[in-house]
């Protein structure tokens, strides 16, 4: 009779915003919260040294470059609570995140929206450097109306418009990173007194709707040449966007068969587009809350909800969708709201509350609770091998509180991971990708981006 397989490790990242306010509202305001002195620099390099500690695979920043649409008909609301303003470029910390630590990775989002391809591409390359292959991109186009105002747009880009100014964005980059320099162009002979030999090097000569890049790439390749590339889009051209080009994909799904018709749906994708299911590892966004026992966790989460702050999540669901919830009452059933295309967004809370009409507070309650784990660590535990069993590889850890969210965590629920073998106990030697799936530095040959490699190299002709 054969052994059972054993559990492979789950992969984690930490979810973080360079902000105070990023996914559990009001939070911040605990006496034991750190996450009002996001501007020093030392909280970050504590807690990435936390991270290291508990053996995650990478610190993972969101970022958005504008507010959020406006809560009763202006941006009030999102000052008041630190609601993800002010917010800091997350990109500017990765090198002392790096220097701070040893093996963790580090993935910042970017919007195709806030820089053009050839400075930006330059700026990883050098991160990736500097990190010695640590870092991954978060790529994101934009749907905040304000955002594309702040970089010189009337309003916002058409959806599949901003996923096809994403295809060209990303080609960029990857001529640039793949295709710009050979592998053995950089040779710093001092003997012959050459640095780089200049036939190996190559302009990359883009034209498109967009751009028009001449090259080559100023940064010579990079321990990953890409980054690992991180993706989130979760509609129609999202998902063809990440079966395409994402190594690692973040997902929000609301319960485990969600994720797994979330996770099987891009799988097929990315097989079509000449990849392999295993090509793509599934980050699940969730946040825990533990305890020794059960009656203490409830308590602590008994807890936490006194300080949620529902009408900001009520806000930030509002800003997120351009659907201004803020002037009608949190006791105000749903039924009874008849805003344009609520019930397509908010109509899933009657499943959930079913003794009563569902309220905006329970929308506003649900979406700071509903990716919540609640239990001691053996509990924790059992649920995320659920997940795991539904498709999902890896978790990004939400907190509601830092460092208190992370400590706890690796304090308390990673050795019981480990003890599972649910969670990794040592890390792979290696760049970012490389301790991921175990294949080395650089893309596979299957993803698309390498199809740039060699291309710019000058014809050999016959004689």
């Amino acid at each position: 009779m054969s052994s059972p397989t054993p559990p492979r490790p789950l992969h984690f990242s930490a979810f973080v915003m360079n902000t105070t306010s990023h996914i559990v509202q009001g939070t911040w305001r605990r006496p034991s919260a750190r996450q009002a002195n996001f501007n020093d620099l030392d909280y970050w390099v504590d807690l990435a040294k936390t991270l290291e500690r508990g053996k995650f695979d990478a610190i993972f920043f969101a970022d958005v470059v504008g507010l959020y649409a406006p809560y009763r008909d202006d941006e009030r609301k999102y000052f008041e609570a630190g609601l993800q303003v002010p917010s800091n470029d997350p990109s500017v910390l990765a090198s002392a995140l790096a220097y701070a630590t040893e093996h963790l990775g580090i993935a910042f989002t970017a919007s195709i929206l806030q820089e053009h391809p050839f400075n930006f591409a330059r700026r990883i390359s050098t991160l990736d450097h500097a990190t010695k292959g640590r870092i991954a991109w978060n790529i994101v186009t934009n749907y905040l109306p304000n955002a594309s105002r702040n970089f010189g747009l009337e309003g916002l880009t058409k959806h599949d418009e901003r996923y096809a100014w994403a295809d060209e964005y990303v080609d960029v980059t990857y001529k640039l990173w793949e295709g710009s320099w050979d592998e053995d162009a950089l040779v710093q002979d001092r003997e012959r007194g050459i640095h780089a030999e200049f036939d190996k090097v190559h302009r990359i000569n883009h034209e498109g709707p967009r751009y028009t890049v001449e090259g080559p790439h100023l940064v010579s390749p990079s321990p990953q040449r890409t980054p690992l590339l991180f993706q989130a889009g979760a509609s129609e051209a999202g998902r063809t966007f990440a079966a395409k080009n994402a190594e690692a994909v973040f997902i929000q799904s609301p319960n485990v068969d969600a994720a797994l018709r979330d996770t099987s749906d891009i799988r097929r994708r990315a097989v079509a587009a000449g990849r392999r299911a295993d090509d793509l590892k599934f980050f699940q966004g969730l946040y825990v809350v533990a305890g020794s026992t059960e009656e203490e966790a409830n308590r602590k989460a008994a807890d936490l909800d006194e300080w949620i702050d529902h009408d900001a999540h009520l806000a930030h669901l509002s800003g997120a969708i351009g659907i201004d919830f803020g002037h009608d009452d949190l006791d105000t059933p749903v039924g009874e709201i008849h805003t344009e295309g609520v019930q397509s967004v908010i109509g899933w809370i009657r499943d959930v509350v079913t003794d009563r009409p569902a309220t905006l507070r329970d929308v506003a309650h649900y979406t700071a609770t509903n990716l919540r784990i609640v239990g001691t660590p053996e509990q924790i535990a059992d649920r995320l091998a659920e997940w795991q069993a539904h498709g999902v590889d890896g978790i990004n850890l939400v907190n509601y509180e830092i460092p208190g969210s992370y400590e706890e965590f690796v304090d308390h629920v990673i050795p019981t991971l480990q003890q599972r073998g649910l969670a990794q106990s040592e890390y792979t030697e290696g760049s970012l990708r490389h301790k991921l799936f175990g294949a080395g530095d650089r893309l596979p040959d299957r993803h698309h981006a390498t199809s740039y490699r060699g291309a710019f190299a000058p014809l050999v002709t016959a004689h």
